[in-house]
């Protein structure tokens, strides 16, 4: 059978949720989201978790702290946690070798230390990247305290994966409120507000430069590339007023990687091969929040428009050749 390799399938540690806990933003309000038999899937790193696995026809997960993971923690804290985070990373995938592969969590409210355990994560430990949750606090991604981060990555040929996270208050107070706190929490998080977030995330990396300074980075977008790759024609138009060294859909085609995020749309599927190419798209199921019974992103797959070739590009192909790219030493 086709072998799928699921990237963005997440955990979370206790020690994250108490921190979590004691922050006054701590997740922002989505905790909610982390309870009951999510909660308890987002916990288990063994049997439970292959068992499901085994079930939706799954057969590698890239492990990785789910949002807002330690980008609103206070900063010494944050580098203790994620050094344990990516040790018991390491550990699970030590023992499950043939199942796990991970993705290091940074301590982003601590630049210069982010760039130093993703350094660690991936040299020392055999860490695939990052999973990076955009913006930490007040500073959006493309702020300048994080190249040293940019250029670790860039250097190591590690890709950095930006997954949504909450918008700022002031953000949500215009936009996502007025219908009540339990709807504008969902509307703000996984109904829309996500999705915007991350993906303004990126175009602001474009805007900012960060693919001209380094140009071997790269970026991974989940949910078919978070609204902006829908409106790439209309973003192109920006051209007009940068002082960019490519134009704009040069830096979604040369830079960018995007995964379904257990989104099953085959429309989303073509614009995303119209967009990035056949080479460019990675298989994930969102574990375990779009988590099904049944095989859906296997059939998913299989039921594709795509050559044969294509599905086993879609399917692991392309998240093993660009694992084959990255520097150890």
């Amino acid at each position: 059978m086709m072998k799928l390799i699921g990237i963005e399938e997440h955990f979370v540690t206790a020690d994250i949720r108490a921190a979590w806990a004691a922050s006054a933003i701590g997740e922002e309000g989505t905790g909610g989201f982390e309870r009951g038999e999510i909660g308890e899937r987002l916990d288990n790193l063994a049997e439970q978790r292959l068992a499901l696995m085994d079930e939706s026809g799954v057969d590698v997960q890239v492990l990785s702290v789910t949002t807002p993971a330690l980008h609103n923690l206070e900063p010494e804290e944050s580098v203790t946690l994620a050094r344990r985070t990516n040790d018991l990373v390491a550990e699970t995938v030590a023992k499950y070798p043939t199942r796990f592969q991970g993705f290091a969590t940074l301590p982003t409210a601590s630049p210069e230390d982010a760039a130093t355990e993703l350094e660690r994560s991936v040299t020392h430990l055999a860490l695939m990247g990052s999973m990076l949750c955009g913006r930490t606090r007040e500073k959006n991604l493309d702020h300048p305290d994080f190249f040293p981060m940019f250029e670790t990555a860039a250097r190591l040929r590690v890709p950095l994966f930006i997954h949504p996270q909450i918008p700022q208050r002031a953000v949500r107070d215009v936009y996502y409120s007025g219908f009540g706190n339990q709807i504008d929490t969902a509307f703000a998080a996984f109904g829309l507000g996500w999705h915007y977030e991350a993906g303004i995330q990126f175009v602001r990396l474009i805007l900012a430069g960060v693919f001209d300074r380094y140009p071997d980075l790269q970026i991974i977008l989940g949910h078919w590339g978070e609204v902006v790759l829908f409106y790439l024609e209309r973003l192109g138009s920006l051209a007009r007023v940068t002082n960019l060294q490519r134009p704009v859909a040069d830096y979604f085609k040369q830079n960018l990687y995007v995964t379904p995020s257990g989104m099953w749309s085959q429309s989303y599927l073509q614009r995303t091969f119209e967009v990035v190419g056949h080479e460019r798209i990675l298989f994930s199921t969102d574990y375990p929040y779009q988590y099904r019974p049944g095989k859906p992103g296997r059939l998913f797959v299989e039921e594709a428009a795509l050559s044969p070739e294509q599905k086993e590009l879609f399917a692991h192909g392309n998240w093993e050749r660009l694992m084959k790219s990255v520097c150890r030493s």
